[in-house]
């Protein structure tokens, strides 16, 4: 995975973990869509990430 992938991959859990661990309900509520968005990121990330292949031989 690369470092961004890593970054999304944290950022994710530390939101979803956030947004458990709050009693308020409006800011459980932002802390899981942020969450969300942070996962669907990953995954447009680790999608990206496998698509653009480096081709070492210079042409």
């Amino acid at each position: 995975m690369s470092k961004i992938a890593w970054l999304f991959l944290c950022l994710t859990v530390g939101t979803a973990v956030l947004g458990m661990s709050t009693s308020s309900q409006d800011a459980h509520t932002t802390t899981l869509i942020a969450s969300a968005v942070f996962g669907s990121l990953l995954l447009l990330t680790l999608i990206v990430g496998r698509r653009i292949k480096f081709d070492p031989v210079l042409r």
